[in-house]
């Protein structure tokens, strides 16, 4: 019988055992009465409690029974003694019922216990309060009943419930440690599989029953359960009621049983999570060979342009996602390992490393292929994007080679000459890239292994590798068809730098010729001072005449290679309507005006050389000198070669155009009125001697 199931029963406190002892060492019963009718089941059921809780060793010492009837009634008291001969008669040696003063003595004669000894089988006596010390010690009475010994019903009951609860526990884990522990030891599997299955775990929390029964054994070891230290609280059981043995013995016993199933729980722990790390480990090799490899087997291209690469990159990104969650689990496991490794029994360390293995040799794997693809779909893009690169400038270069050329001048044509030489090399750099790019991307293909993903990717292969030789031979056949288009281009172009350059050449033997015009009407002037100077000014003129000319000739020969040049181009040459006739109407301008500086300077010559002839002093030729017709000869050509200075050159437009300033014309004309005058002032010598000879 457990307090706790007949607790509201023990909490009237019907009776009690307050620990004190008669003289004999018999323990001492206590049944107070009250006012109120007391129950007697409750009270039978009281007294079976409490002498179920002393040892048999204790028991045949026997019990006192103290009846307090000091506020009951008789017939209720008697009703109790009769009750102790049914309950325990053999425990109980003598029971003392306590009167009250001068209350019962009529009474007596009508029942007399001491009579009924045989038949009761223990001895009963009336007394009052005052008169137990005669039988009992007054330190093992209560102060109810006059002793010192303190007793606290209440404090004994919650101390019972407490001894009770752990050794109903305390027995209860033992029965089930010793289930589990010895299931463990089985050596039969299907047994042991079993007793894992239903005992592995106790109903109750070990730690916890340790530590309610350390405390209680620290309470019984302070109080020992009788009140010795003077305490307020006090309990019943004492070392002869074997409590602290007992709550030792099973203290013992429970850390026994609690480090041998520590131990059981720790090896099945292990074997869990060894059980545990294989599945995991199963599960992710499962994956990694099998849906993780079949992704990979399914992404095999590499796309056929910069979008396509792109999105086969971002199905890979997506595969490599799923495998990183494998691959985070792999690390978990190994680490797992590890520690399982630096901590296991050598039993495990065969196995564990055998899992570590298999483990890393399939992460390894996967992890290579996922770089594998990863890198070759990275080089993929960056051919697409090479390629991309390069059909734009050739796009670019065709449709500048497809614009007609209509440049303003040799500069703008130079200029795109450069440009388009610019872009092709640029082409040629970015074609040599994507040799070097698509060779790089053969070359990853070609160390692609069958092995790779677990399949003959061949087929696969030849599409790949087709398609980057049929990109870069297309676009070396685009690059070639703009080369070809190019040199025609430049060609054009260089004939058509030729013909601005011989059109300006043209204009600018124009404008030379015109400066040679302006210099030979502005400054070629002077007639010379005597014949031999105007003779020497003369070849000078010739000279400057054969300038002219080939300066002439050059423009003529630029603007026939304009017509040529233009006829190849098949184009309209602006020299042909304006530079052409400028170029001949200076040339007829500045021939007319060459003539009359001949015509000039021949009458000159003629004028100085016939002047100084008569005016040097010959006299081996007299009749020469004195022939009058040369004086006349002369006189005629100075007055023709004054009269000449004063016309001036008339072009075939009509226009007019004078030799000089009139101050240079003056100063020629009076020079050779000088001339004249030397050469009448001769002939009047001449003519009349006598006038020399007055003279010298």
């Amino acid at each position: 019988m457990e307090a706790s199931v007949i607790l509201p029963i023990l909490k009237k406190k019907l009776a009690f055992l307050s620990g004190g002892k008669d003289r004999r060492s018999g323990l001492i019963l206590t049944i107070p009465l009250c006012l109120e009718q007391t129950n007697m089941d409750e009270l039978s059921v009281t007294l079976d409690y409490l002498l179920s809780i002393p040892s048999e060793k204790c028991k045949a010492r026997g019990f006192t029974v103290i009846v307090d009837g000091r506020k009951s009634q008789w017939n209720v008291v008697k009703t109790v003694v009769l009750m102790l001969q049914n309950v325990v008669p053999a425990e109980v040696s003598l029971v003392c019922v306590v009167k009250p003063d001068e209350f019962w003595d009529k009474k007596v004669t009508h029942f007399c216990f001491w009579k009924e000894k045989d038949r009761l089988g223990f001895e009963v006596i009336l007394v009052s309060a005052n008169k137990l010390t005669r039988y009992i010690e007054p330190c093992q009475l209560t102060e109810d009943f006059g002793g010192s010994l303190t007793y606290d019903h209440m404090d004994w009951l919650n101390k019972r419930l407490v001894f009770e609860k752990f050794t109903k526990e305390s027995t209860s884990l033992l029965d089930e440690l010793a289930l589990i522990n010895n299931g463990s030891d089985k050596g039969n599997q299907q047994e042991k599989e079993r007793s894992v299955d239903l005992n592995f775990l106790p109903s109750v929390d070990p730690e916890t029953v340790l530590q309610t029964g350390h405390e209680l054994l620290s309470e019984l070891q302070q109080r020992r359960f009788n009140g010795s230290d003077g305490g307020v609280s006090w309990s019943p059981m004492d070392d002869e009621l074997l409590a602290q043995p007992q709550v030792m013995k099973l203290l013992d016993s429970l850390r026994e049983q609690y480090t041998r199933y520590q131990e059981v729980c720790r090896q099945r722990s292990k074997r869990t999570q060894l059980e545990e790390i294989q599945q995991k480990v199963m599960q992710v090799v499962n994956w990694l060979e099998g849906p993780g490899s079949e992704q990979l087997r399914a992404q095999w291209g590499i796309g056929d342009s910069i979008r396509a690469s792109q999105a086969l990159q971002q199905k890979h990104e997506e595969i490599e996602s799923q495998h990183s969650e494998w691959f985070a689990v792999y690390v978990e496991l190994n680490q797992q390992i590890a520690a399982l490794l630096n901590a296991g029994d050598e039993e495990d360390l065969v196995e564990l490393k055998s899992l570590q293995q298999q483990l890393s040799d399939v992460c390894y794997r996967q992890a290579s292929q996922l770089e594998f693809r990863q890198n070759l779909l990275q080089a993929a893009l960056e051919f697409h994007g090479v390629a991309q690169d390069l059909s734009q400038q050739l796009d670019g270069l065709l449709g500048m080679l497809c614009v007609d050329v209509a440049p303003a001048d040799g500069a703008s044509i130079q200029q795109t000459l450069k440009l388009l030489e610019e872009k092709l090399k640029s082409v040629d750099v970015g074609l040599q890239g994507l040799r070097e790019k698509g060779q790089g991307l053969l070359d990853q293909i070609s160390n692609q292994a069958s092995w790779a993903y677990g399949k003959d990717v061949t087929i696969e292969n030849k599409e790949n590798v087709d398609h980057i030789q049929g990109v870069m031979e297309d676009m070396q056949l685009r690059k070639q068809r703009c080369e070809d288009m190019v040199d025609v281009r430049r060609l054009k172009m260089l004939q058509m730098v030729q013909l601005f350059k011989c059109e300006e050449d043209a204009a600018q033997a124009v404008e030379w010729l015109s400066e040679l015009l302006d210099a030979l009407l502005k400054t070629h002037i002077r007639l010379g001072d005597d014949a031999q100077e105007t003779k020497v000014l003369l070849e000078k003129h010739r000279k400057f005449v054969d300038v002219a000319q080939s300066t002439y000739d050059y423009g003529r020969q630029l603007l026939q290679a304009t017509v040529v040049l233009c006829q190849s181009l098949r184009c309209t040459s602006r020299s042909s309507g304006d530079t052409l006739p400028r170029l001949n109407r200076v040339w007829k301008q500045f021939t007319i005006a060459s003539e009359e500086r001949v015509h000039r300077l021949e009458m000159a010559i003629a004028f100085h050389s016939n002047a100084e002839k008569i005016l040097q002093d010959c006299p081996e030729e007299p009749e020469a000198i004195n022939d009058e017709e040369q004086f006349d000869e002369i006189e005629a050509v100075g007055k023709s070669l004054l009269d000449r200075l004063t016309v001036p050159v008339v072009y075939p437009d009509g226009t007019e155009q004078y030799f000089g300033s009139p101050s240079d014309m003056a100063s020629t004309a009076e020079h050779i009125r000088d001339r004249m005058k030397l050469v009448s002032l001769k002939r009047q010598q001449l003519r009349h001697p006598e006038m020399m000879t007055t003279e010298s």
